[in-house]
């Protein structure tokens, strides 16, 4: 039942989409993605100086969020070696999912499977409600999206919005993160961490230029930081 009903709305979208993906998308925006009426607002810091790339991160979203084997919500890439040997350095950052506050994953699905969860800001993925169209994927600018294998539908972090965070824990990432290189918190709160070392350091994000506002910060790497 549930393969038909999504060949049927695959089948339908692609008939209508050429023509009505924005209206459609623009009208889940304005019922679905407000952010910013209430008191939380997510996001996340990775200190580049502290990123050992040890990928703890990476197998702990996969074992709590069950992400199948092939594909990733998380990558830590490895940038060097820099320098001459024997003094060579390497830098490590993180690849993920940005929550941006105006999403171009949101702004282009047409079935609001891809939406801002308005309580959180997190921007999230109704897999019910996603067809494959890839459209998503294909607007992401951060190239973080997936089909998941196994559901057949949009994939990506979600800073564990349906399983730690439900549980009142930390993402999985910043909890087996054994350098602590990721702080994870509310950029409504001023008394949070995450908010005293966006303020006690310079930070950078991702291709601001787009106009995407991104809540991914990241502390830049320092030369010779990480030494192997």
């Amino acid at each position: 039942m549930e393969n038909s009903r999504r060949h049927f709305l695959k089948s339908t979208c692609a008939l209508v989409a050429g023509v009505s993906v924005y209206p459609l998308s623009s009208n889940q925006a304005n019922a679905e993605t407000a952010v910013g009426t209430n008191n939380t607002k997510y996001a996340m810091l990775h200190d580049e100086t502290k990123c050992i790339g040890c990928n703890a991160c990476v197998e702990a979203c996969r074992e709590v969020n069950h992400v199948p084997e092939g594909v990733t919500r998380l990558s830590i890439e490895r940038l060097g070696p820099f320098g001459e040997y024997p003094n060579q350095f390497y830098h490590f950052t993180r690849h993920s999912c940005q929550h941006c506050e105006d999403a171009p994953c949101v702004n282009v699905c047409p079935t609001g499977a891809a939406f801002i969860d308005k309580e959180t800001g997190i921007v999230s993925v109704n897999a019910d409600r996603c067809v494959g169209c890839q459209y998503c994927i294909a607007a992401c600018p951060y190239e973080v999206r997936f089909i998941n294998p196994v559901t057949k539908a949009a994939d990506k972090c979600d800073f564990c919005r349906e399983t730690n965070l439900k549980q009142g824990k930390q993402p999985a990432c910043v909890e087996a993160c054994p350098t602590k290189a990721l702080v994870f918190g509310n950029l409504k709160d001023p008394e949070s961490e995450l908010v005293a070392l966006l303020k006690a350091n310079p930070t950078q994000r991702s291709k601001l230029d787009l106009g995407t506002r991104p809540k991914l910060f990241r502390i830049k790497a320092k030369q010779g930081e990480i030494i192997l």
